[in-house]
């Protein structure tokens, strides 16, 4: 771990971004040319105090998901993340033919859209990055591991994720997720990253396999949720997907459906995760 490094880098980065790029008010009294450290904390999901010690040299090695968060908040490139990570004494995150990091772009432009419920994700269902709305409505995806990163992968094999949304959804849902996954394997035939996970669902779950075997191919652009959330109950939203021009990432976008009430309960999402963050 080279730490002087790391925490000039970091420092360099944070005052390089403004905060109208992550989308926070510039604010009257502001005298820091870009960041705050309260404010990577708080971009990052960690504490200020733990930023206050990389940026001074004194922490003990970051985690390999400190320095994801990190990236995401910063707004790092592929190569910075990378020289992230290097400095810190990992290995960075594997490329293969699929990707790991969301586009600085989709990231600007997950600030931008405020109060209203968005992600990047990659064309494997992997959540890449959520603004707060995002995580407040599906919970933060961007933690999990393993196979739990797909979300193809949770549908089939956890019971508590398929519990999140209704069961009159269900059998749209499974269709919608295979037909997919369905197009992703052919664009990218013979990348081991899909033909392993397709195998490993064909292996673990009777009902993805005999999906699979209906052969249905649909790219998703548009569609229709509802989501049960603890908090609010259930929340019906209309999803437009904007896809970059490579296919391998997604900002998908979640607006309340006209004539519910899905409106009022973002607001109110909105207002109790706020009390949650200050308590």
């Amino acid at each position: 771990m080279q730490r002087d490094d790391l925490a000039d880098f970091l420092r360099r980065r944070r005052l390089a971004i403004r905060p109208a790029d992550v989308g926070l008010a510039e604010g009257p009294r502001r005298r820091t040319a870009g960041l705050r450290r309260e404010e990577v904390a708080l971009l990052a999901g960690m504490s200020t105090d733990y930023v206050v010690r990389l940026e001074q040299g004194r922490s003990a090695q970051p985690s390999v998901q400190m320095l994801s968060a990190l990236a995401r908040a910063l707004r790092l490139t592929e190569d910075e993340r990378d020289h992230l990570f290097h400095l810190a004494g990992h290995q960075p995150p594997r490329a293969a033919g699929g990707v790991t990091h969301a586009r600085p772009g989709l990231l600007r432009m997950l600030d931008l859209l405020g109060d209203t419920p968005a992600m990047v994700g990659s064309d494997l269902g992997e959540t890449l990055a959520q603004n707060r709305m995002g995580m407040l409505l599906m919970g933060d995806q961007t933690r999990l591991r393993g196979d739990l990163r797909f979300h193809v992968w949770r549908w089939f094999m956890d019971e508590d994720w398929r519990a999140q949304y209704p069961a009159e959804d269900t059998e749209h849902h499974s269709r919608v997720v295979v037909a997919d996954l369905r197009a992703t394997a052919a664009r990218r035939h013979g990348d081991a990253d899909v033909d392993g996970l397709v195998r490993r669902l064909l292996a673990a779950s009777p009902e993805f396999a005999a999906r699979w075997g209906e052969h249905e191919v649909k790219v998703r652009r548009s569609d229709r949720k509802s989501f049960l959330n603890r908090q609010v109950g259930v929340v019906h939203v209309d999803c437009e997907t904007l896809v970059t021009p490579d296919l391998r990432q997604m900002l998908l976008v979640l607006t309340p459906q006209p004539g519910t009430d899905a409106a009022e309960k973002l607001a109110l999402l909105s207002v109790v995760g706020l009390q949650q963050f200050t308590s």
